[in-house]
């Protein structure tokens, strides 16, 4: 039987489900759709086989869904099958329904007492499930469990996102193969989840997914990329830091101006406040920026000692500049060319 928590995280419950360990109720809700279609779909998949789900899989849509129906749904016994999963697809579109603003309270009994045999798979997208009598009788019985998906963004967000799972998938993974994926494929988590998934059946001995790795069997190019682009300028190296620009220019589809230009500010505003701080050790400097690992910090201290306090400062108004010029504000000028300019005036700072 699982481990009775009332909240997880999306890498533990598909662990948990991939080992056939099901809870009674699954709240799947947030922002972030992916994580709430993949493990709904994963529960679905793996709880019953195909046949099975031809009698044992009851699935509704919360346009039109009757929560009363839903109950009574659940609380049947499967049909040549261990498991009956019924799946509520869209609840947050019950509480739009007309009369049915609160019907998801009605769910409230049923979680005190669910029916053993069965899962229910409750998905409410684009917020939180508000229902507190539902939520309240779930977590006091230990029935169920609530997973909240809060959106992806890119940076550093996105970053740790792709090092927790490789991490749950066994895999080490170090800083730069972590920007080379977030850098390339972006919050496509699909896409950037499939590709982690495939390097994880190739990786060799130590389990460990390196940019070598990734520019094999990903497409991607350990030497041009936004990481080395910030590597260049760190240590001033003019020519690798143009012969990059040209290498966007070249395939903008996968190396586009405006994330660019957030990456390079992202790192120069933690080489500000690294050269800011009074305490220069590196966990309050890591502290100070957000940094999760010692690695990151010694890059911010190299770029420190090649840039002053003023050169940061007029580089940020430089970086802030390019962005608006970028998105068509108060100039006609290409992308790459800004792009070339803006790596002009760093060097030069």
């Amino acid at each position: 039987m699982a481990e009775k928590k009332d909240t997880a995280t999306y890498v533990a419950l598909r662990k948990e489900v991939q080992s056939r360990k099901f809870r009674p109720i699954y709240v799947l809700n947030g922002e972030e759709p992916y994580y709430i279609d993949q493990l709904s779909d994963l529960i679905v998949n793996t709880a019953l086989t195909e046949d099975e789900r031809d009698f044992n899989l009851s699935v509704y849509y919360g346009s039109d869904a009757d929560v009363r129906e839903v109950i009574s749904t659940c609380k049947q016994y499967p049909a040549f099958s261990q498991y009956k999963v019924v799946v509520l697809r869209e609840a947050q579109n019950v509480e739009k329904q007309v009369g049915h603003k609160n019907d998801l309270d009605l769910l409230e009994h049923y979680a005190l007492k669910p029916q053993p045999s069965t899962i229910l798979v409750v998905c409410y997208k684009g917020g939180t499930l508000k229902s507190k009598p539902f939520l309240e009788a779930m977590k006091k019985e230990a029935t169920g469990v609530v997973m909240s998906s809060a959106k992806v963004r890119d940076g550093r967000d996105l970053q740790a996102v792709i090092a927790n799972y490789a991490t749950a998938m066994g895999c080490n993974i170090d800083a730069k193969s972590v920007v080379m994926l977030a850098d390339f494929i972006g919050n496509d988590l699909a896409r950037m989840f499939g590709e982690l998934d495939k390097l994880k059946i190739l990786v060799g001995e130590g389990n460990a997914i390196t940019p070598e790795l990734i520019e094999r069997h990903v497409g991607i190019s350990k030497d041009y990329n936004n990481f080395e682009l910030e590597d260049a300028l760190r240590t001033r190296d003019a020519v690798k830091a143009y012969r990059i620009v040209d290498y966007y220019e070249k395939n903008p589809k996968n190396n586009a101006v405006q994330p660019t230009v957030a990456t390079i500010f992202s790192f120069f505003a933690n080489v500000l406040l690294v050269r800011a701080s009074r305490d220069q050790s590196d966990g309050a400097l890591m502290t100070v920026t957000g940094a999760k690992s010692p690695y990151r910090i010694k890059k911010f201290k190299d770029a420190a000692r090649n840039y002053s306090t003023r050169a940061c400062v007029n580089i940020i108004s430089y970086l802030r500049d390019c962005d608006v010029k970028s998105k068509g504000i108060g100039s006609r000028q290409d992308g790459y060319a800004l792009l070339r300019e803006l790596i002009y005036k760093i060097l030069h700072s």
